[in-house]
Parts: C-alpha cells; structure tokens; sequence
C-alpha cells in the first residue's frame, strides 16, 4: 500500500471519529495517537518480511475499529471488549519489539530505543483498557486516561523517534542521552504513583534528556532540508512542553505555580500533539533511515551441552592430543606483528601445553552474592565453574584436536582446564575470517546452548590484547549465546586479556570481565613452562 493512501486512510477514520465523537476535544489527543500516529510508526521501522508485517492488518483492522466505535458510540456493555481488543494489539506491538530485541542482542543502542517504545505501548494499552472499563488504578479516571496518553506519546514516539535519529548520527552522548530518556517514562510513572520529589526528579531527568537530544539534532547531518528542519522542530518542541511539565510538578507537589491540569491540556498536551508527533511522523516518511545492525554470519558451534557439560560433551568427538591452542599465530597478521611480539607469548599459544597455568580469581565485590548463586550451579555443570576464593591455584589439562565436521568450524582445539580434577573450563579454541580479518572464535558449550567469545587479536609494544570490544561498527566482536538454532545473541557482557612476558621468563596475563561496562570478574594468570 502506497504512503498516501495508507495517509488518506488513515486519516479519514481518524476525521470521522472526530466528527462524530461526543466526547469532550481532548480526549481526540489519545484517539489521533492510536488511530494516526501509531500506525505511521510502525510503517516507519517494519521491516516487509517481519512476522508482525505479514499479520499486522489482522490485529490493526480490529483493534483501530474498536477504538473508532468507542468514540461515536454512547457507554455499552461492549466497552470492556472494544478495549481489550485494542490492548491485545498493543500487546502484538510489544511481542514484536520483543522479537527484534532477540533477534540482535544488547547491541545497536538506537534499535533498543525503538525496541522500547514498542515495549512501553503495551503499558499505554493496559491505561486505556483501565480507563475504559472504570478499574481502580488509585488515581482519578482523568489520570488514569492522561498516563495512557503519556505512553502513547513521550514512551511510544520518542523512544522510536530517539532510534531513528540514532541511524543518522550517534556521538559519544548518544547513549548517556538515549539512555535517560529510556528510563524516565518509568520514573515518571513511579513519581506519580509514589513520590512527588520523585516526579520531580523524572522532570528534571527529561530535562537533561531532552536537552541532549535537541543538541544532537541540531547537528546530525540530513540529506532531505525539510526533513531536516521538521524533525529538529519536532524535538525542540519538547522542550518547550518539559517547562510545563515543570511548573506543573511544581505546582501539583509543592504549590510553587499556578500550572494546572487544564492548562496542562491545552499547551502541553496540544504542543506535543500537534507538533511533536505530527511533525515528527512527518519528518521522519520523507527519508527512514536504514538500520545500522546487521546479522552476524560467523560460524557457530553446533556442539551443545546438556545439564552437565563437563568433558562428557566432548565424548566421541575428540581425537589426538594437541600441541597448541593456534597452529600458527602469524595467521593474526597484520593486527599483530610476528617479528616484534614476545616470543614466549607465540610459543605459549603455539606449544600450550608445554606451559603450566595458575589462577587468581577476585569476583569483584557487588558481584558476589550472585557469584555465589551462580557457583552452585556452575559447580554441576562443570563448565565456567570458578572457585569463590582469591587464593592462587593452579589449572592442569590437555590440549585436544576435535572433529570440525561435528563442530562445523575449522581446526577446532578443546582446551579442557581443571582445578583438583574438577572441570572448571571446556573451551573449543577456533577462528575465522570476516571482511579480512581473522578473529580467534570461542566457544563454551552450556546447557541446551552455545556461548561464543569472539576476540580481536592486538599488539601494545610486545604484548598481546585478546578482547571483545568492537574498534569498528562492523567488527564481529562481542560475547554472544545461541540456542538450538546457531542464531548469535550478543550479551551485554566484554572480556579483555592482556598477555606479557615478565623479565624472569614467565609469562602473564591480565582477564578483565564486565558486565553493562561494569567490571564484575577479574582473573590473574601466571603462566611458566615446563
């Protein structure tokens, strides 16, 4: 279907409800979101192969008639009915955000911000639904139906407006902005519900938020002028309307103003209405940017783990012992230099098991009451099965050639590492080839699923830097985990080694893990030879 006449359509249901409605104007400022707005959104990021793009009329016809007839007919009985089937597509729109949130992983910040807005719908559904069935939400029915509003617009639109400005442009604040932005609808929710200095400090959050945003705006470079000039309007306007929020949180909390709900409705509710979401609708039909992410395609592990992993999951696919972790490491070059690194450290990946390894293992302090859940679990497993205490032990095991066609990656190592003959690690040691690049590819068999490191291999003077962080935008880096299908889910988790050679001959190694950015695991290795 055409842009224009999904626009014409649209917009003549819209207009007959208007028309035809009895009830007061401003409740139009709801039905033009759900009857206008939602559905120019969801056109905007629906990609045409998307499950939810193949049956959406199934959900949309209904749910958009329903709304239409609870606005032109007098109260009925069939009310309750009318709304659920509005909040059942609500629903749909949240299970689809949900689906492209599993489909890529904590990664593509600006495809998370749109993934929330979809999300938060489904919050905006159930206020309409309490609004119109009269349920007792604690709060006055025109509360009830001005928190349906502020999901429908401040957490449906902007989150997916936030995204598409993400395409564009993504500086360094970008994601401290994007990120207080994603949090406040819910604060703001809490602040009404329990606080008012809470509601206070959600203001002031959007205050900063928005600030953020209009400034990135201002400078993300657009190919279409009048896009360019709508979109920037559009966000600028929120900042406008945050003022009124202000006043009005003051007034409401602290009897600082005079700002009341009416006039709340008619400058804030009809700025945000009328330029913020039409504007914005508008701006962003003209150009929709392309997303940023793309599926990886790096081969995966077949190899899946049951309950227990241990080295039982390796039974029947291993062969000879193997002499090292990588055949030959220059096939690393040119992001590390042969000629120039230690040695010793080339002979360690080389030649790994001529080299003993001992451990120190520090979880790091905010970590350990899950560090100790966790190593219940761990400890039946066997596999990342890591001791609670720093003191330094020492990891034994063997180095072993796995079968690649059970595997489906090429030249495959199981590195099997013990602690007093209980498996701690079972990692099958691989690589493969992306753009160019070789990158060392990990994988730990757990239960049921995969969990696949893949490492950028680096070079600072004569040491080696393994890590997970991604140096580019295309880079295959990242923790990820798939489950019966080899579909990779990036964690929000990042690994860093750095491996020395000490002035004694032995070598060192440095294993920094985190989680959100957050460092929640470090290990310090020694490792002699023979």
């Amino acid at each position: 279907m055409s842009t224009c006449k999904f626009a014409s359509i649209h917009s003549v249901l819209f207009l007959s409800v208007a028309f035809f409605s009895g009830n007061p104007w401003h409740f139009l400022m709801l039905t033009i979101a759900q009857l206008f707005y939602i559905p120019f959104a969801l056109r905007l990021i629906m990609g045409k192969d998307d499950w939810f793009a193949k049956c959406y009329y199934y959900f949309a016809i209904p749910a958009y008639l329903a709304v239409a007839l609870l606005q032109v007919t007098p109260d009925s009985k069939w009310d309750g009915l009318l709304a659920a089937l509005y909040l059942l597509f609500t629903i749909g729109i949240a299970l689809y955000g949900l689906w492209r949130f599993f489909n890529r992983g904590f990664t593509n910040l600006e495809e998370f911000a749109i993934d929330a807005g979809l999300f938060y719908i489904a919050l905006g559904g159930t206020w309409f639904f309490a609004y119109v069935t009269g349920i007792d939400t604690g709060f006055s029915p025109l509360i009830t139906w001005l928190t349906a509003i502020h999901f429908h617009y401040s957490a449906f639109l902007l989150p997916i407006f936030i995204g598409l400005l993400g395409r564009l442009y993504k500086p360094r604040i970008y994601r401290i902005v994007c990120s207080i932005l994603l949090v406040s609808p819910l604060i703001v929710a809490i602040g009404i519900t329990f606080s008012r200095w809470i509601e206070l400090l959600s203001v002031g959050l959007y205050i900063v938020g928005l600030g953020g945003i209009i400034l990135i705006a201002c400078k993300t470079p657009f190919e279409n002028q009048l896009q360019k000039w709508l979109v920037r309007i559009s966000f600028g306007t929120l900042g406008v309307t945050i003022i009124f929020s202000l006043l009005y949180a003051l007034g409401n909390g602290f009897g600082l103003t005079a700002v009341n709900i009416d006039f709340m409705l008619r400058f804030h509710g009809v700025l945000n209405c009328l330029v913020f979401a039409l504007f914005g609708i508008v701006g962003w039909s003209f150009q929709v940017p392309s997303a940023n992410f793309h599926q990886p395609t790096f081969p995966v592990s077949h190899i899946r783990g049951k309950w227990i992993i241990g080295e039982q999951v390796l039974n029947g696919r291993l062969q000879d012992k193997h002499q090292g972790l990588i055949d030959n490491i220059k096939v690393y070059e040119p992001f590390i230099q042969c000629d120039t690194l230690s040695p010793r450290i080339i002979d360690f990946y080389e030649n790994t098991i001529d080299y003993r390894l001992f451990a120190t293992i520090k979880w790091h302090s905010w970590f350990k009451p899950f560090a100790i859940i966790y190593a219940f679990m761990s400890s039946k497993t066997q596999q990342i099965n890591l001791p609670l205490h720093g003191r330094q032990v020492e990891m034994t095991g063997d180095v072993i050639a796995l079968q690649d066609e059970l595997d489906s990656r090429d030249k495959v190592r199981a590195w099997i590492r013990k602690i007093n003959n209980d498996t701690v690690f079972v990692a099958l040691y691989s690589q493969h080839i992306t753009a160019g690049r070789m990158y060392m590819n990990i994988a730990l068999p757990l239960p049921f699923s995969t969990m696949t490191g893949i490492l950028e291999l680096h070079q600072a003077g004569n040491d080696l830097q393994l890590t997970s962080k991604r140096n580019s935008g295309e880079s295959d880096a990242g923790i990820y985990i798939s489950f019966f299908k080899n579909h990779p889910f990036k964690l929000p988790v990042e690994e860093d080694f750095i491996v020395s050679e000490r002035k004694d001959g032995t070598l060192s190694a440095q294993h920094e893990m985190r989680i959100f950015s957050i460092p929640f695991l470090s290990i310090t290795y020694l490792i002699r030879s023979n």
